[in-house]
């Protein structure tokens, strides 16, 4: 089990923001777009240092996609960045006809994801995003869980030629990734081996899945700990192969049951080893004004309702 500074907190969108412009350095085909975001997607670092090779197109997120496709039909990597809500739900017509069905070279950020934006409420909360995007022929879905491994998923976007969302949260959250790490698009990551019960979780809840996984060992449960940083293509066989271990699987997800990854995993283990499976998650209902805090504990998305529900699954 890793062991975590839940003290030290770094911010994920910052962390976007830093990799990219540092990439910028040595790739000079990448370009970023925004839409009257910069700030808040902190795509603002790159314009600050390549200000030739910035567009922002206003807050016209359909014209932000095809930009950027005309862009990725001249050779360059356009990085494309809004809200999470706005770059899936505005501009889902453009994603799927100009840029999957094409296969083009465009990578899509959504930031903000989640109930984790908290005060914006529930216009600028997408909990439906990763359903949507991992519907979409030839697009690759990344979900990162700390600064860390959202540097890895951008530095491999950058060189992967297709399609990509990525979906950055708003959240300062605790590193349990270190420079060791590296990103692998085809392999989960177990955190954790267990015997009694398979926890799987995606994006910026991981830290709290973890204290969660903490409070029930000292409970005496077993438990196996996966994180899926790519949950489109699936890595399936390091699922299949925990849910024969365990017998029992739990999702946990920043994002509405429907669609995500509790949706994919079902969809895995149904189809190669029915296993019985629980998704922890916002069930079927749209967000609302609070805090981050506030919020990840009344959708019961924090370290002690996750562990109390667990025990209560088990029993």
């Amino acid at each position: 089990m890793l062991k975590i500074d839940y003290s030290n907190k770094k911010s994920i969108r910052r962390a976007f923001g830093e990799i990219l412009a540092d990439l910028g350095e040595t790739n000079q085909d990448i370009v970023v777009l925004d839409a009257d975001l910069s700030g808040s997607t902190q795509t603002s670092i790159f314009a600050k240092k390549f200000p030739e090779r910035f567009f922002d197109v206003g807050i016209a997120e359909q014209n932000l996609i095809t930009t950027a496709l005309g862009l990725s039909l001249e050779g360059k990597i356009p990085f494309a960045a809004t809200f999470a809500v706005f770059a899936t739900g505005r501009a889902y017509d453009q994603i799927r006809n100009s840029i999957c069905y094409q296969g083009s070279n465009v990578k899509i950020i959504g930031a903000h994801g989640g109930i984790t934006v908290g005060e914006d409420g529930a216009s600028h909360q997408a909990l439906e995003d990763i359903s949507l995007m991992r519907g979409l022929p030839n697009m690759m879905v990344i979900s990162p869980s700390d600064y860390i491994q959202t540097q890895k998923a951008i530095e491999y976007a950058s060189k992967h030629f297709g399609p990509v969302y990525i979906r950055l949260s708003r959240l300062e959250v605790p590193c349990v990734f270190d420079d060791s790490y590296e990103f692998n698009p085809q392999k989960a990551i177990v955190l954790k081996e267990g015997t009694d019960v398979t926890l799987i979780t995606t994006g910026d809840i991981l830290s709290e899945v973890v204290k969660a996984v903490e409070k029930l060992e000292e409970k005496g449960i077993s438990v196996e700990l996966i994180n899926i940083p790519v949950i489109k293509p699936l890595d399936c066989g390091t699922i299949i192969d925990s849910s024969k271990k365990t017998k029992f699987v739990i999702t946990i997800e920043n994002h509405s049951i429907i669609g995500g990854l509790g949706s994919a995993v079902c969809e895995c283990l149904s189809e190669n080893n029915p296993t019985l499976v629980h998704r922890i998650g916002i069930n079927d209902s749209f967000g609302q004004s609070g805090t981050p805090d506030e919020l990840i504990k009344y959708y019961k998305l924090d370290a002690e309702s996750i562990t109390n529900k667990v025990i209560e699954l088990i029993r």
